[in-house]
């Protein structure tokens, strides 16, 4: 019961960090990636306060076996770049260039109520159950 508690509690902190940052806003997502017009340098502070975070803690992370409740840790193991990682990664940029949201920020986002952000969410759902019926692992 502890791991589902703290990854809920996880979840909402993860939620809270977004909504502070503002990362649940398209136009700010879309805005740093509009390069050549009125760039927003938001997103790339947030990027650098997490690798700040995230890069230390890697080494750490990779020698545990087991997380700190005790569950064992599933760490991705392939590091080859073969078509399914490229087709994946373009079809991922492409949403969140066209749409401003990714997972985390779009599911965070439902609670505003607005239709563009289900209907993104819906569509999310339905590539990840093709996604899966075309996956054989």
């Amino acid at each position: 019961m502890l791991p589902l508690i703290s990854s809920f509690a996880l979840g909402v902190l993860f939620a809270i960090g977004l909504s502070v940052s503002e990362m649940i806003d398209p136009a700010r997502v879309i805005g740093f990636l509009d390069i050549a017009g009125h760039w927003d340098a938001t997103l790339l502070f947030v990027m650098g306060g997490a690798l700040a975070i995230t890069l230390p803690l890697f080494p750490w992370i990779h020698k545990r076996e087991k997380s700190l409740l005790g569950e064992r840790l599933y760490l991705p193991i392939q590091t080859d770049i073969d078509a399914r990682l490229v087709i994946g990664a373009a079809i991922f940029g492409a949403g969140w260039g066209l749409a401003g949201l990714c997972p985390g920020p779009a599911i965070a986002n439902l609670a505003s109520g607005s239709g563009g952000v289900g209907l993104f969410v819906l569509a999310m759902i339905a590539g990840l159950w093709l996604a899966g019926r075309f996956n054989p692992r």
